[in-house]
């Protein structure tokens, strides 16, 4: 296996992570008048995030390569769309967690192509899966919310 295509590959999910982290620090405090008991969920994706950061680090740093510990540009334009919408969006409660669920879906949808890409080491896999089993499950309660409103 080529520590490189797999040094790539991380670093490019750590970007994703990244995102989510930025992403997150936008939607603090917006909806928890109205969806409280979405709270305690949010706190631990955020915790989570936080750790799947640290993994990914660690994980790089073990195959030989320099973690690129930003954002992405592509979750860059999405924060900047976030904002504008923000601005004019009528019910910010439900623009925001439409937002939750759009980069939910979109870190899912990166982390599967990271594992169906082939270039991840079988113990790259193992963690990028642990991971993509934990974006899903908190995905799921955001999509669920979303859906009931």
């Amino acid at each position: 296996m080529n520590n490189e295509k797999t040094v790539s590959v991380l670093n490019d999910l750590l970007n994703i992570t990244n995102d989510r982290i930025e992403g997150f620090s936008k939607v603090e405090d917006k909806v928890w008048d109205t969806h409280s008991a979405l709270k305690n969920d949010y706190d631990q994706m955020v915790s989570q995030s936080q750790v799947m950061k640290t993994d990914l680090i660690q994980l790089i740093n073990q195959k030989g390569g320099q973690a690129d510990n930003t954002t992405s540009t592509a979750g860059a334009l999405h924060r900047a769309w976030i904002d504008v919408k923000n601005a004019f969006a009528g019910d910010k409660d439900e623009s925001t967690l439409e937002n939750v669920v759009f980069g939910e879906k979109g870190a899912i949808d990166a982390y599967q192509d990271a594992l169906d890409s082939g270039d991840l080491c079988p113990e790259s896999a193992r963690l990028v899966s642990d991971q993509l089993h934990h974006l899903k499950s908190s995905y799921s309660k955001f999509e669920n919310l979303e859906a009931r409103n």
